[in-house]
């Protein structure tokens, strides 16, 4: 078993043995840094595709019409019945009378002309309902479209649709780009160590000799891919969080379509720059660590 006087020393020589080629040290922690802040920002734009999608789907809802000779309990049962589904996550009734006074909002100007209307209301009272995954909006539509005393149903299914398209698109897109860059990453660090053990191999002949086991020689290589993996991610933190923090600000003052868009469907910088500080962190160790340890076996004959 080792001991900790040998384990403290080798993990300060592994730290030390950044700073004796420190111009690929330094190129390494760039580049990965580069690999991990693409990389964040990749997983950035899903989770904000995510939400723009799921702020897009409170807006488009489906509009359930219950039968004008439908009476209040059958009325009850429908939005009872409509409620219970699973998927469903917002509903709101409306009757007759709510439906015109909405109309009387949109046509305030005109409202006069909408009175000839209050004895005798042509609108129907329905049930406006959101779901919480606009994938099942036609699946939806069609088990409320059965349900007794529902007259019809309106849905974008079309729209619904091409959200979800795109969802799942920038889905696919950003876990290849992790992929990649994750792999680009591992053999940055790999190659860096690789040029380490070659400038002190003969120094690893040497411990070999008199005796060194695996983890003594290895222990070193491991502890400064691990270092230079976690100075990457803290990089990629500061990068993530400010980056992405200018990011939302400058959105704010866009309008149009992104307005329309977006909405206030962008996820606030508060509540993702813990993830980023950890994933970053913790990526950084693993990619570091990994690079290392691959190298290590496959080029240390120890």
């Amino acid at each position: 078993m080792m001991k900790p006087s040998t384990f403290g020393f080798l993990v300060v020589r592994g730290v030390r043995n950044l700073g004796k080629h420190w111009a690929m040290t330094i190129a390494c922690i760039a580049s990965l840094s580069v690999c991990m802040t693409l990389n964040t920002f990749a997983t950035l734009a899903e989770v904000n595709v995510d939400s723009m999608v799921n702020y897009l789907g409170q807006q488009n809802e489906m509009v359930v019409y219950v039968d004008p000779e439908a009476d209040d309990a059958t009325i009850q049962s429908v939005g009872e019945r409509i409620t219970a589904t699973p998927g469903v996550s917002r509903v709101q009734y409306m009757s007759k009378e709510d439906v015109l006074n909405q109309y009387r909002g949109y046509m305030a100007d005109y409202a006069v002309l909408l009175d000839e209307f209050e004895n005798d209301n042509p609108f129907k009272a329905n049930y406006r309902v959101s779901l919480a995954n606009l994938s099942q909006m036609q699946a939806m539509s069609q088990n409320f479209q059965s349900i007794p005393g529902v007259y019809s149903v309106t849905a974008p299914i079309e729209m619904t649709q091409t959200f979800v398209e795109v969802q799942q698109a920038v889905t696919k897109v950003g876990q290849i780009v992790i992929l990649v860059l994750m792999a680009v990453s591992i053999i940055t660090v790999g190659s860096t160590i690789r040029l380490s053990v070659f400038a002190r191999r003969r120094e690893i002949e040497i411990m070999k000799y008199v005796g060194a086991t695996n983890h003594l020689v290895t222990l070193p290589f491991f502890v400064e891919g691990l270092t230079m993996g976690l100075i990457s991610g803290a990089i990629t933190s500061v990068a993530g969080i400010f980056g992405y923090a200018y990011i939302v600000q400058a959105s704010s003052t866009l309008g149009g379509l992104w307005q329309l868009l977006m909405g206030t469907a962008m996820v606030p910088v508060d509540a993702v720059w813990p993830t980023i500080l950890t994933y970053s962190l913790a990526g950084g160790a693993l990619v570091g660590a990994l690079g290392s340890m691959f190298s290590i076996r496959k080029h240390l004959n120890v």
